[in-house]
C-alpha cells in the first residue's frame, strides 16, 4: 500500500484491519485528547511496524492513535487473520512483535520524560533531530503551527523558540521550511 504525504494512514476510533510494516517512507503516529489537541508520539521508519496496530487487531479495537504520512510512504499490510496466527507459528514473528513493543514502549518513555523534564526548547529540538533522522534530511518541510501540533504548544512560543535557535546557529528559518545546522 502506498500513501501520500499527509494522506491519514490510520485515524482514531476506526477499526484496525491491517498491521503496516514499512517498506519506505515516514509515518507520524499522533495522539489526541478529549479537548481535540494532537501531541506527537513517535516515528515508524522502513522496517517499523505500529505495536498499536497488533492490539488492536488481536482485540478488535478502536485505534487510540492516527497515522498520517509523513513523506510518500509504501508499505506491507497484513491482514488480520495472519497477524494473530503467526504468533503461535512463527517464533521469528512472535520475536519480532515483542520487539515491536518493547521500541515503542522505550520510545513513549522518552516522550513522557521529555514532557516531564524537559523545557520546551528541548523538546523542539529532540522534535526537530527526530524528524531530519526519521526522514533522512536536514531540510525539514513544517510550518511553526504544524510544530506546535505536535508538540502541543502555542505557536507563538515555537516561533519565538525557532528565532532563539536561528540567532544560535542551530536552525535557518525559511518559509514552512527549517534547515537544520
Amino acid at each position: 500500500m502506498t500513501y501520500e504525504a499527509g494522506e491519514v494512514i490510520m485515524d482514531y476510533e476506526s477499526y484496525i484491519r491491517l498491521v503496516p510494516l514499512v517498506i519506505s517512507g515516514t509515518i507520524k503516529v499522533i495522539r489526541q485528547d478529549e479537548e481535540g489537541n494532537e501531541l506527537f508520539l513517535y516515528y515508524l521508519e522502513p522496517s517499523d511496524t505500529c505495536s498499536m496496530s497488533f492490539t488492536c487487531c488481536m482485540m478488535n479495537k478502536r485505534s487510540v492513535i492516527k497515522a498520517v504520512a509523513e513523506e510518500k510512504t509504501t508499505f506491507i499490510g497484513i491482514p488480520n487473520r495472519l497477524v494473530d496466527s503467526w504468533m503461535t507459528r512463527f517464533t521469528s514473528w512472535k520475536n519480532f512483535v515483542m520487539r515491536s513493543y518493547d521500541d515503542r514502549m522505550l520510545e513513549l518513555v522518552k516522550v513522557i520524560d521529555s514532557i516531564a523534564f524537559s523545557n520546551m526548547d528541548e523538546r523542539l529540538m529532540a522534535y526537530l533531530q527526530k524528524r531530519s533522522k526519521a526522514t533522512n534530511t536536514k531540510i525539514i518541510n513544517v510550518t511553526h503551527q504544524e510544530i506546535a501540533y505536535d508538540l502541543n504548544a502555542s505557536r507563538e512560543a515555537v516561533s519565538r523558540l525557532l528565532k532563539r535557535l536561528e540567532k544560535t546557529g542551530t536552525v535557518e528559518l525559511g518559509r514552512n521550511v527549517i534547515f537544520l545546522a
